[in-house]
């Protein structure tokens, strides 16, 4: 039996997907999280094999708990699930470790094949968002600049983007001009979407 951990913060996709992923024969899911914390502590306590995420949930993200849990527990593969498909994203679950990365219009049957092949020690990624990474080219921002432009992705003030990145004021607003200069852009609200747009942040 395969073991899983499933992670989303919305109950009733949570639900339907393990009542789905029980119906096969091989795949038992062990525990079920509504957040990524939970799912780090879920994973100490049970091991599953593979722990299936939402990309994005309240508190840490999908990500960065793949992160957490492979440190935890070392033989559990992580797979994470999006509404959110963007390239960047991709990129950087796969700079995480993550061995499979799918969205959430995916079948069920798909899901479970996807279980399969990682916990065989395979990887997959969705072909769509797979061929989107590649298009989208790599980003020319660093990652402390994609990082305060995210933070001011929902048009949050500098005193706001500082504490959320934990600098200071001055050192945020030099981030945000040399991103938006980077990216040809007027602001960074301008920054941000374009950012955005290409799936860097």
């Amino acid at each position: 039996m395969i073991r899983v951990l499933l992670a989303d913060d919305e109950n009733l996709i949570r639900s339907a997907l393990a009542t789905m992923l029980s119906l096969e024969d091989d795949i038992d899911i062990v525990a079920q999280s509504d957040s990524g914390e939970a799912a780090v502590t879920a994973a100490k306590e049970h091991s599953p094999d593979i722990a299936v995420l939402d990309l994005q949930m309240g508190g840490i993200d999908g990500i960065e708990a793949a992160g957490l849990i492979a440190d935890a527990v070392p033989t559990c593969a992580a797979i994470i699930v999006t509404s959110h498909g963007r390239p960047g994203y991709l990129k950087k679950a796969l700079e995480a470790g993550v061995r499979g990365f799918l969205p959430k219009t995916t079948s069920a049957a798909t899901l479970a094949e996807v279980v399969r092949t990682v916990h065989g020690g395979g990887r997959y990624v969705d072909p769509s968002l797979a061929a989107e990474a590649i298009g989208a080219g790599d980003s020319p921002l660093t990652p402390r600049e994609a990082d305060v432009l995210e933070f001011a992705a929902d048009g949050a003030t500098i005193a706001e983007i500082a504490s959320r990145a934990h600098l200071s004021q001055g050192t945020t607003r030099n981030y945000l001009s040399s991103a938006a200069a980077k990216l040809g852009a007027a602001n960074r609200h301008e920054a941000s979407a374009v950012a955005r747009r290409h799936g860097w942040i």
